[in-house]
């Protein structure tokens, strides 16, 4: 049986802010000619760390997060994009068109570090690289980095989601506000 939910931490920004990303994300379709559809603007987020992807909605794996989500701490921060670039796949199809940035990500970078650390003792935590984005669309053209006016939000909750297989659907479980 194929997974049907992905588990993961995510930042979500604001209303007014996931509107500004809406319509840049369809400036940028227009000007550069690409034919992906711009992700809603409610399902425009940053993934801090990807739990599993399961067959049902795992209780365990889900108690487990959220009792190690509720020991962080973390004061809320003010982030920013200045950048956007397509990620290269190996298929050349599909590519993600996102958005990136340098040190106005640096908070983002420290609070998935402090987010590993109280997951680790539960298994949850998942090592490896990481570049803080946001998704805009798929698109198969590779579009170079090209800097944008810096756009970002303050981040001042960390939400656990549910994202439902092949339904592009968000659904958050739970949320903590971030305090130092």
């Amino acid at each position: 049986m194929a997974p049907d939910h992905r588990l993961f931490f995510a930042l979500y920004p604001d209303t007014a802010t996931a509107l500004r990303i809406a319509a840049l994300a369809s400036r940028v379709r227009a000007e550069l000619g690409l034919k992906g559809r711009p992700q809603d603007s409610h399902r425009f987020h940053i993934t801090l760390h990807h739990l599993g992807d399961f067959v049902g909605l795992p209780q365990r794996e889900r108690a487990a997060a959220e009792a190690a989500a509720a020991r962080l701490r973390c004061a809320p921060f003010a982030l920013h994009f200045d950048h956007l670039l397509s990620f290269e796949r190996k298929n050349a199809r599909n590519r993600p068109l996102v958005l990136g940035g340098g040190s106005g990500l640096d908070a983002v970078r420290q609070l998935r570090r402090q987010l590993g650390e109280v997951l680790a003792p539960a298994g949850l935590a998942r090592p490896g690289s990481f570049t803080p984005h946001l998704t805009l669309l798929y698109d198969d053209a590779l579009v170079p980095q090209r800097p944008i006016e810096a756009l970002g939000w303050r981040a001042d909750e960390l939400v656990l989601v549910n994202s439902l297989i092949g339904q592009h659907r968000h659904v958050p479980l739970a949320r903590w506000p971030l305090r130092a």
